[in-house]
């Protein structure tokens, strides 16, 4: 058994002492057994039981107890510092977890976002404890708190481990709408009641989606599947009391106290929500999938500046390299004469483009051309205007790049560089795809595309493996995905369409004219 889910279990006792001898109120006890039990034992549970951590948090929990077993006294302040800097470890930790997987699988990103809110939750327990003056009045400080431990911390974990089990279309929207809620709570507690209001809206959503889930999911057993409907259904319960809470504050006429809340609430989310939850997760935790990149990663990074400098001292004296492919039959593909001639002879065409960026990113467009004009790395002009695009293709020294023959495109408009992207290919099952290495400040971007073709159109996107960043020992998928469609209008002379997406809304298009020299 993991050491930190012994803490957790040793620790029920300790608060059982606890409960006998506290000066404070009972309902304090509420946050000190999430910090005490449910923490410890989620964490081990999902594999977050580092010495580092293990260490650090023997010492938040002693802080804990201490500030419960103590009056009030100025040091309670310093005890909550050590429990906020435990919690900011535990950040850390989801913060490096996500950079290790990036934007894919939504419910391991559940458990990252759930490791950060941690730290919020800390925040707000130093803030009650140090008595800072937050706006508002100490017992919300606190139960801002309790926020971020149950529905920031647990709720999120819980949700991600159910979409390890299965992740039908509903899974989606529920997973993203728990994360939107969280913040909207926290925005609508410090600015709006309209937004509190709203936020509860969203949890009831996402909530009861997924309940409804816990009844088409496949579980490996009757206790597990009994423990996840028990911690949803009972959240879903109290999510109505949080409603009429918040239409209290919304509308000015309260029905639902805040005492109430306490009582009913707050007891039925640590009992039922979180004991179940915790139990389920720390006896029948869904293992994680295969998150492995299954592609080779370009092992070249950029500096500040990429340009054409890039390829000082790389490019071998091979002067045969004409292409971006040597042969495009390696993608198994009827392709029209000339896009096959134009990806094995890329240096025998000219090409004119037409960069369109959409209105809502211009602004960003614009920000970052002060920054691409010195890196010289997608570096696209923010005119609409028809220029052509100029430059070579040259071999790189096989050495420097574990990919099969790397070939570097330079493209340039008016001189100033526009792309350098390292090409190359790798096999994967049955399918090929096209590996595209763009290098980046101390970093790589890498585009892997799976070809094929549609009503005589080559078609290359990255819906299917993805976008992806690489730095230090990450590589992280990032939120954009990119198409190109390729058509033959006659021979010798091509159109091109490249679109690119973010977080799925369209933010650029390109229009190509290719012709043969």
């Amino acid at each position: 058994m993991k050491t930190l889910h012994k803490l957790g279990l040793i620790n029920i006792v300790v608060l059982g002492v606890i409960a006998l001898i506290t000066p404070h109120e009972w309902y304090y006890l509420i946050l000190t057994t999430a910090q005490l039990v449910f923490v410890p034992i989620v964490l081990a549970s999902i594999g977050q039981s580092s010495k580092i951590v293990i260490w650090i948090a023997m010492l938040a929990y002693l802080s804990v107890i201490l500030i419960q077993v103590t009056p009030d006294t100025h040091w309670h302040a310093f005890l909550a510092a050590v429990y906020l800097l435990y919690t900011i470890l535990i950040a850390f930790k989801g913060f490096n977890r996500f950079l290790h997987r990036g934007f894919t699988h939504i419910e391991e990103i559940l458990i990252d976002v759930a490791m950060v809110f941690l730290a919020i939750g800390g925040i707000w327990f130093l803030a009650y404890e140090a008595g800072i003056n937050t706006g508002f009045s100490p017992i919300i400080t606190w139960l801002t708190a309790i926020h971020f431990h149950y529905a920031g911390f647990l709720l999120p974990i819980f949700t991600g481990l159910l979409g390890r089990l299965g992740k039908p279309k509903l899974y989606k929207w529920a997973a993203w709408s728990v994360i939107v809620a969280i913040v909207l709570v926290a925005l609508g507690i410090t600015f709006s009641t309209t937004l509190e209001l709203l936020s509860v809206l969203v949890y009831i959503f996402a909530i009861y989606s997924l309940i409804g889930l816990t009844f088409f999911i496949k579980f490996i057993g009757p206790a597990q599947k009994w423990l996840f409907r028990i911690t949803f259904i009972a959240i879903g319960v109290s999510i109505i009391f949080s409603l009429l809470y918040a239409y209290g504050n919304w509308s000015g006429n309260s029905t639902v106290t805040i005492d109430f809340m306490l009582k009913f609430h707050g007891v039925t989310n640590a009992v039922l929500f979180a004991g179940a939850g915790t139990i389920m997760t720390s006896m029948f935790t869904p293992k994680q999938a295969d998150q492995k990149s299954r592609f080779p990663v370009s092992e070249l990074r950029g500096e500040f500046m990429i340009g054409e400098d890039f390829l000082k001292g790389k490019i071998t004296s091979e002067s045969s390299v004409n292409g971006l492919v040597d042969h495009m039959d390696i993608y198994q593909l009827n392709l029209a004469p000339t896009i096959k001639d134009f990806y094995e002879n890329t240096s025998d065409y000219r090409l004119w483009a037409k960069v369109k960026w959409h209105s809502w990113f211009k602004p960003f467009a614009a920000i970052y051309k002060m920054l691409s004009r010195h890196t010289q790395q997608i570096n696209l002009p923010l005119s609409s205007k028809r220029v052509e695009m100029d430059g070579g293709i040259h071999l790189l020294k096989p050495e420097l790049d574990s990919r099969k023959r790397v070939r570097a495109w330079v493209r340039k408009i008016k001189g100033d560089t526009t792309f350098v992207a390292l090409y190359s290919e790798h096999t994967d099952g049955e399918n090929t795809y096209m590996n595209i290495a763009l290098p980046l400040p101390w970093s790589t971007m890498i585009g892997i595309l799976n070809l094929h073709q549609h009503e005589g159109r080559l078609i290359l996107s990255s819906e299917e493996v993805g976008i992806y960043l690489a730095f230090r020992e990450y590589v992280m998928k990032l939120p954009i995905n990119e198409r190109f469609e390729v058509w033959e209008i006659k021979r010798g002379k091509l159109k091109a369409v490249h679109r690119m997406w973010l977080f799925g809304l369209p933010f650029l298009k390109i229009d190509y004219d290719i012709e043969r020299k």
